[in-house]
């Protein structure tokens, strides 16, 4: 009985770490802008220096419209994706050179609200499974007709983005997958933040699953709402990697969206290479950032290690931090240590002998979070925010010039509140 209370009090306390809240603000500038370097304005295109941004969306959630009529996604499942556009506004009434000069201050005179002004939906898919036939010898046919419009939406969602990409120098795409609880509101604003501190570089593009179901067993609901979007999430993957305007790919992940990620790259990683080819440069995939992974550390270890995960990705990113409480709860639950808690005194001799040799992959422990409402640090600590806009702006490797992290022990980092500022030897 007292476990259960446990259990219960837990888990109330967990439907509150990543909710959204009524009103969301632009996250603290990254320490990269206050300083030696200013916001970078000088690389971002003309057409893009607006306090009205337009990012994209694919998403598997039902279709609803809010309180204030804006056309919108819910939390139930759909068997359609829908590809569309999603604008953001950075304040009421602002300049483009009020929120550049707000960009690049420590401390703000206001606060910034950012705030969805409208949804487009560009294209909806035919729903999955695709009719099918079983022909002789149990293969599986699906209907012609299904399968043209499928690549008809395809098409569509190809344009859309071609246009987008035609104005960006950098042909990239930056691919946000979000956590346990968040709504489609929420998710179109972190990826606002993400995008506008990375110095509004390539082509915005989040991945909303159904999660957010809420009521005590929310937690549990949203990992299987995370396993229905599995192939809606790789269908989005082979979409964009298909295109030959796309040179990159960065996918940013956070705490549940995490485990959506590694799955999906792993098949297509196994895909890719049945196939007889290689999957680093066939998947485009330059950067993987999983921040507050909400993974077991056993599923991890034969997942991207023993299946030869790593050498299909340029580089490999996990912020990670012992204190962070939705991953201790989320711990206790599932009764397997997170991936996003690991330290070094968690790993055996030949854990180390393995990550010794995983050259690509850098587990980077953040100092300054603390408590249930640190878990999303990824965007709201001003050095990790710093860090990834390095790491994707430059393609620096820890401790290459310019990405000065901590060294610990073989490739374990330390991220030090002041980053990149801190003085050598201090944390």
């Amino acid at each position: 009985m007292v476990k259960l209370k446990l259990v219960t009090h837990l888990a109330l306390l967990l439907l509150t770490l990543s909710a959204c809240s009524t009103s969301h603000q632009l996250v603290s500038t990254p320490n990269l802008y206050t300083q030696a370097t200013a916001y970078p304005v000088e690389n971002i295109p003309s057409t893009m220096k607006t306090t009205t941004s337009e990012i994209f969306f694919v998403t598997d959630r039902n279709k609803e419209t809010l309180a204030d009529g804006i056309p919108s996604y819910g939390t139930e499942r759909s068997s359609s994706m829908a590809f569309g556009s999603a604008r953001i506004n950075f304040g009421k009434n602002l300049t483009w050179e009020k929120l550049r000069q707000a960009s690049s201050m420590a401390k703000r005179d206001k606060a910034i609200t950012l705030s969805l002004a409208g949804t487009e939906e560009v294209v909806r898919f035919p729903e999955t499974p695709l009719p099918f036939s079983v022909q002789k010898g149990g293969l599986i046919a699906p209907s012609a007709e299904a399968q043209q419009k499928y690549h008809q939406a395809i098409q569509q969602m190809q344009v859309a983005l071609k246009q987008r990409l035609s104005e960006s120098e950098d042909k990239e795409i930056v691919l946000f997958i979000h956590g346990f609880n968040n709504d489609f509101q929420e998710a179109a604003l972190s990826m606002a933040d993400i995008w506008h501190f990375i110095g509004r570089k390539g082509v915005p593009v989040f991945y909303s699953w159904p999660a957010a179901s809420g009521g005590l067993f929310g937690y549990f609901k949203d990992r299987e709402a995370g396993e229905f979007s599995i192939f809606h999430l790789k269908e989005t993957l082979r979409i964009l990697i298909s295109m030959q305007e796309v040179e990159r790919i960065h996918v940013i992940a956070h705490s549940r969206g995490t485990d959506l990620a590694t799955t999906v790259l792993r098949e297509l990683v196994i895909e890719t290479r049945a196939a007889g080819k290689n999957p680093r440069p066939a998947l485009k995939i330059e950067n993987l950032i999983l921040a507050a992974p909400d993974l077991d550390f056993g599923v991890v270890r034969q997942r991207l290690i023993a299946e030869k995960f790593g050498p299909a990705i340029g580089q490999i990113t996990v912020y990670m931090n012992q204190g962070d409480g939705a991953l201790g709860l989320s711990q206790f639950l599932m009764d397997g240590l997170r991936f996003g808690k690991l330290a070094k005194n968690d790993l055996n001799e030949d854990d180390k002998k393995i990550f010794a040799q995983v050259k690509n992959v850098n587990f980077i422990n953040v100092e300054g979070v603390s408590g249930f409402l640190g878990h999303a640090y990824y965007r709201e600590h001003p050095g990790v925010l710093s860090d990834i806009a390095i790491t994707i702006g430059a393609r620096l490797a820890p401790g290459d010039p310019g990405r000065p992290l901590v060294h610990d022990l073989i490739n374990f980092w330390t991220l030090p509140k002041d980053y990149p500022y801190h003085q050598p030897g201090s944390l």
